[in-house]
């Protein structure tokens, strides 16, 4: 099947779609507790409403900082990203929540494209256990060459449908919709990066893995390997020391 092109401004405004969508709720939850501020004098409600303000902020303030990393062009250094910075991102997106995260990776600044990728393997894992579990995260090899594991285990695991062809870049029936956009743009970012996605599951785990793809040799034997292609855009200014709570 041909890979779908999808058109910029259709990319842009469903990964648009996504960001809205993970915040919405929270904010939502914000103006909630606000209008109790305003409408109740019973302390019990209020300390209730101030609690939910408090989570709602913290809980929009770490979708806003994943998604700034994870699909915009936020850096820490030109083209690169300190993996310390994602797996930061990364805990705050499960704070309070039914999944726990374990991460295993090296200090080190890693190419753009390739962090980008780990962080959305890392949502999708966490699609891949609706129940809840433990996602592992590994990290190995340097940034040129890195392999990212992740292996979800949790009741009721499976493999997320359509979601191998979402990142091959064949949607059934050609089309992509601001559900599967994450799966989608992460298989935007794997060839660019130039990564294979690999899925496998086995009882209640599954298994996604991230190897760099295989590259012919080069005529002169004596030549240099050619680079993963990355993406050397500018970033813009590191992320804002906000706590992830």
């Amino acid at each position: 099947m041909t890979p779908l092109d999808l058109d910029a401004l259709d990319l842009s405004a469903l990964l648009c779609s996504r960001v809205c969508h993970d915040v919405i709720s929270p904010v939502g939850a914000i103006v909630n507790g606000l209008e109790v501020l305003e409408d109740e004098s019973d302390t019990s409600m209020r300390e209730f409403a101030l609690e939910l303000i408090a989570k709602s902020a913290r809980q929009a303030s770490a979708r806003l900082q994943f998604a700034r990393i994870a699909f915009g062009a936020a850096g820490s250094a030109g083209a690169s990203i300190d993996l310390a910075d994602a797996e930061k991102v990364s805990r705050g997106m499960f704070v309070d929540d039914k999944t726990q995260l374990a991460w295993s990776a090296p200090q080190a600044l890693y190419p753009k494209n390739k962090v980008k990728l780990l962080l959305n393997l890392v949502m999708i894992a966490q699609s891949a256990i609706p129940r809840g579990g433990l996602i592992d995260v590994v990290v190995r090899g340097d940034g040129e060459a890195p392999t990212l594991v992740l292996k979800s285990k949790g009741s009721h695991a499976r493999i997320p449908a359509h979601v191998e062809a979402m990142i091959a870049g064949t949607p059934e029936g050609g089309t992509v919709d601001a559900h599967g956009i994450l799966p989608f743009y992460a298989g935007l970012v794997s060839r660019a990066a130039n990564m294979d996605v690999r899925f496998s599951i086995e009882g209640d785990t599954v298994t996604i893995e991230a190897t760099p793809k295989s590259v012919a040799p080069a005529p002169d034997a004596h030549a240099p390997a050619p680079k993963a292609i990355e993406d050397d855009r500018p970033s813009d200014s590191e992320p804002p020391e906000t706590a992830l709570a």
